[in-house]
């Protein structure tokens, strides 16, 4: 009786055991895709299917694998130092908007997998970034710094479109400059500050003392003969001065 109860025991744990190897492999033999991904399956290492649409996906369990391209529009961000035109040590924070096309992403899984942000993008965004920076003066940076970002963009995009990578958006966000520099710029604004100052006090005499003149000038205007001959009429008490009398010997 108890061998048999062992035989029944064996028997057991046996189905139980295939039963759990049947579900985990009915489980293994579907992945799911889902929207903004493109699914490429993989057979030993080779791709063997490139069209896997959004949803669930079937796959031979323990030999093909689906690797999944985020095809969405993602953002990388980054340090760096470049050299300006004028020899300043310029540190750039960047912020980089980026999407894989979803037609190249097979072409890019094979020539570079799916670790191309630090393969590709990383060095060709620095390598961008350094190139154009040193044709523009530090100052330049400042005051085109829109026009800098675009020509970053540009250089950028030319170096990952063979990938299948499209960039949509490049970002300086932040500039940071020598310590030397900095204080440069900090005693060129304080300078133009006072320049300016000065420039509004010499405009302000200068709107003052016109001011005054024309009030000068028009009470000249006013003070006529005949005003003055009508003010001292008005004001005669009849009464000639006596060196005046003296004159006329009528005194």
């Amino acid at each position: 009786m108890k061998y048999i109860n062992k035989t029944n025991t064996k028997k057991y744990v046996i189905y139980t055991v295939i039963a759990i190897f049947i579900v985990v492999t009915i489980f293994c033999s579907f992945q799911t895709i889902k929207s903004g991904e493109v699914g490429l399956k993989v057979r030993f290492g080779k791709i063997v299917n490139t069209q896997l649409n959004e949803g669930l996906n079937l796959k031979i369990p323990y030999i093909e694998q689906i690797v999944k391209v985020n095809i969405k529009v993602q953002k990388i961000e980054l340090n760096t130092e470049s050299s300006s035109k004028d020899l300043q040590t310029i540190e750039t924070t960047l912020a980089v908007n980026y999407r894989i096309n979803s037609d190249k992403a097979t072409h890019l899984y094979r020539t570079v997998g799916n670790n191309y942000e630090s393969t590709i993008l990383e060095p060709a965004i620095k390598e961008s970034i350094k190139a154009t920076i040193a044709k523009y003066t530090a100052a330049e940076v400042i005051t085109e710094r829109a026009n800098v970002s675009k020509n970053c963009m540009e250089d950028l995009q030319s170096k990952v479109d063979k990938y299948g990578i499209t960039i949509d958006n490049f970002n300086i966000t932040n500039l940071s400059f020598s310590e030397e520099y900095s204080k440069a710029i900090e005693d060129k604004q304080v300078a133009e500050q006072k320049l300016e100052k000065a420039k509004l006090d010499a405009e302000s005499k200068l709107v003052e003392a016109q001011a005054t003149k024309k009030a000068n000038d028009l009470l000249k205007q006013s003070l006529t003969d005949n005003l003055i001959a009508k003010e001292f009429i008005n004001k005669w008490d009849g009464k000639l001065p006596k060196d005046i009398l003296s004159i006329f010997n009528l005194k």
